[in-house]
């Protein structure tokens, strides 16, 4: 596989990947900007559990220094969720967290356009945006990534 410029791809990650393996995407706002700490990392880790005892890899998404990391060792986890200036980017921001060296959590569409780009096919999260109520410019764009993945989805055939 080809690993797009600004991706680190844990090993394990990508080895279940180079063989064909079971490996599940899980977004990184729950850690930094859903839960308070210590709830947020005590989700992720025990997310990434639930993903395990299910015979695949976790490759919780996130943006630390400028790189797109594809699976985090606890370490960063804990990192992410301590961080004093940590962005929560959707695909609008990648670009800009990348290009300035920023660490960010992932949304829900973010950790979507990602894990597409590395050929992960399932993705798993707690929640996803919205639209808020009385403010009809504020539409998640979680529900629109949702809307493409799912119809992109469908047109692969299971491995």
């Amino acid at each position: 596989m080809r690993v797009p410029e600004h991706f680190i791809i844990e090993p394990e990650v990508a080895s279940a990947l180079d063989d064909g393996g079971a490996v599940v995407a899980l977004e990184s706002t729950l850690i930094a900007h859903g839960l308070p700490h210590p709830r947020g990392v005590e989700t992720a880790l025990k997310s990434e559990a639930v993903v395990r005892s299910h015979g695949a890899v976790p490759a919780t998404i996130a943006i630390l220094d400028g790189q797109v990391r594809v699976g985090l060792p606890p370490e960063s986890i804990e990192r992410l969720a301590t961080l004093r200036e940590v962005e929560k980017q959707s695909t609008r921001g990648l670009a800009g967290a990348i290009a300035l060296g920023r660490s960010a959590s992932t949304t829900v569409a973010a950790t979507m356009f990602i894990a597409e780009r590395v050929g992960i096919d399932v993705f798993a999260t707690g929640g996803i945006g919205g639209v808020h109520r009385g403010e009809s410019g504020d539409i998640s764009a979680d529900l629109l990534e949702s809307v493409v993945h799912s119809n992109i989805w469908r047109r692969r055939p299971y491995r």
